[in-house]
């Protein structure tokens, strides 16, 4: 998967079902965190949340790596406060069923559409393109549909692969009978978009090995050695104006993120860019801190991270499975045999 993460809901008997999936394509950062990670916390009940690792595999990588970031990763999730007895945790290959939906799509998608995909349209032309990032939106939607999600709350970026999730489920719908829960798509604004400290026309990537990034493992000293050398201008005025002085609003609104103050406030407490450089640093730190102790305490068994995961796969099989079922029979295959599962 060439996103971050995607993030749906579900209508449940008890209010409603998330659905967050990260991809281990690198070191997690503060982007990662403060758009998507951080709200884990406190929202358990019925939710899944998984290490897309399969959504890896449309890039070239290696083995040994993707392990460890797939470890690194479900490590990273629970310690940002997911309790895995309410929450289920779990990694994507260990639940066959979102391999075995997603070709029943592919089975259902057209080759026009797939073509029409921004991230096959930006790289597809590349030398050594793997056919998975053709197919990969499919993969996509089952992740999505598997779970009878009903809401899918997405920023502008994700909103294509919603509308391909929609279409396909109404295609299978339509031919072969009510099958899927035909997902609304909801437009909503990332609460914290966080860009590069030294590029800030472009987002912080996990992909990015450049400087302006910070990763969730640095240490403080890292943290400070990056925010130091963000991007500024040159005018010295403390005015938050995203357009005019992204580097600035960046730093403020990161620091604004993890205060709870408005960028604003931030900016009104600050002499100048030293300051605010100074205040935002530490506000990161403060913050890694306790996710870092959490993550630490964590991968120090791993054999218990084994068996979270391990649980999580368990429980989320058993909602794939029946939906799996209904797209087989639907589909003329019939349910999978008792014997194979």
């Amino acid at each position: 998967m060439n996103v971050t993460t995607t993030t749906t809901t579900t209508t449940t008997a008890t209010g409603y079902r998330e659905l967050s999936g990260i991809t281990p394509s690198g070191e997690l950062t503060l982007g990662n965190y403060l758009g998507a990670m951080r709200r884990f916390a406190g929202r358990h009940d019925g939710g899944f949340y998984f290490v897309a690792d399969l959504h890896a595999l449309t890039t070239d990588h290696d083995p040994k790596t993707l392990r460890e970031l797939t470890h690194r990763t479900a490590a990273l999730m629970l310690a940002c406060g997911l309790d895995p007895l309410r929450a289920t945790v779990f990694v994507q290959s260990d639940v066959s069923e979102h391999v075995e939906l997603s070709y029943l799509l592919e089975s259902t998608a057209h080759v026009g559409e797939l073509n029409r995909m921004i991230q096959f349209k930006e790289k597809g032309g590349r030398p050594g393109t793997r056919a998975s990032l053709f197919t990969y939106p499919c993969l996509m939607a089952a992740d999505i549909l598997l779970y009878d999600t009903d809401q899918v709350p997405v920023g502008a970026d994700q909103s294509q692969h919603v509308e391909l999730t929609r279409d396909l489920a109404e295609r299978f719908n339509g031919r072969y009978g009510e099958t899927f829960v035909v997902p609304e798509l909801l437009s909503v604004e990332v609460t914290a978009r966080v860009r590069n400290l030294a590029a800030p026309e472009r987002k912080m990537s996990k992909s990015d090995n450049g400087p302006g990034v910070i990763r969730l493992l640095d240490d403080a000293d890292q943290v400070r050695r990056t925010v130091r050398r963000a991007a500024t201008d040159s005018d010295g005025a403390l005015v938050h104006d995203p357009a005019a002085k992204p580097g600035l609003a960046n730093l403020a609104e990161i620091t604004s993120a993890l205060t709870g103050r408005t960028p604003e406030q931030v900016l009104a407490d600050c002499r100048g860019y030293a300051d605010l450089k100074h205040a935002c640093a530490e506000a990161v730190i403060a913050e890694l801190a306790v996710l870092q102790a959490n993550y630490t305490r964590i991968m120090d068994d791993p054999g218990q991270l084994e068996q979270t995961l391990a649980m999580g796969a368990r429980r989320a099989r058993s909602i794939a499975r029946a939906t799996l079922d209904r797209a087989r029979t639907a589909i003329g295959l019939g349910p999978c045999p008792a014997a194979a599962r």
